[in-house]
């Protein structure tokens, strides 16, 4: 695997931590008054999720793993398993739910990247986009006069997922959701 120094570094780039994999969300070089130089990094576990923030000294090299993302389709979840296809070569893969990023949001026949180790060919999770339309299922219909500031009702989406949305919302109507932060952003017009 080719070594990388923290000159190197790049937001997204995917690097070997204690025999763990991370992936780089944001650094910053650090050149104090005093003392020698480094690179703060908050780094997000591949595997694991988790969030760490570590400190490197300048010039420190360690090992990168070159990842490829690659477009599926998802297809189906059979109670333990995600199924998704491959959008070019049409191969279809399961995965466990816990290399499935917010499934909550996701439903049949949407695309998913794939975030593959290329070395090993492994695929280390998923990558849902950041907002997606969804169609609400169920909803209480807004009371006339309920209009207090910033009042807002759960919402059930075509998927499961329960958001809460401004009171004018209704059944049948399409939303985009910032999956993200799983909240309401606005009504698509059809």
């Amino acid at each position: 695997m080719p070594k990388v120094s923290t000159a190197d570094f790049k937001n997204g780039m995917t690097i070997i931590v204690n025999t763990q994999l991370y992936q780089i969300i944001e650094f910053q070089h650090v050149k104090p008054g005093k003392g020698p130089a480094f690179v703060r990094t908050k780094l997000k576990g591949v595997e694991t999720g988790k969030i760490i923030d570590k400190t490197f000294r300048s010039g420190e090299s360690m090992e990168s793993v070159r990842v490829e993302r690659h477009p599926y389709q998802f297809l189906y979840f059979d109670g333990s398993l995600y199924h998704f296809m491959h959008t070019q070569t049409y191969e279809q893969v399961g995965l466990a739910p816990e290399l499935v990023d917010r499934p909550e949001f996701m439903k049949e026949s949407q695309e998913v990247t794939l975030v593959v180790n290329a070395e090993i060919e492994k695929i280390l999770f998923t990558e849902m986009a950041d907002h997606v339309e969804l169609t609400v299922s169920q909803t209480d219909p807004g009371v006339r006069g309920d209009t207090a500031q910033g009042a807002s009702k759960p919402a059930t989406l075509e998927t499961g997922a329960v958001v809460q949305v401004p009171l004018f919302i209704n059944e049948g109507d399409k939303l985009k959701v910032d999956t993200r932060t799983k909240t309401y952003l606005e009504r698509v017009k059809s």
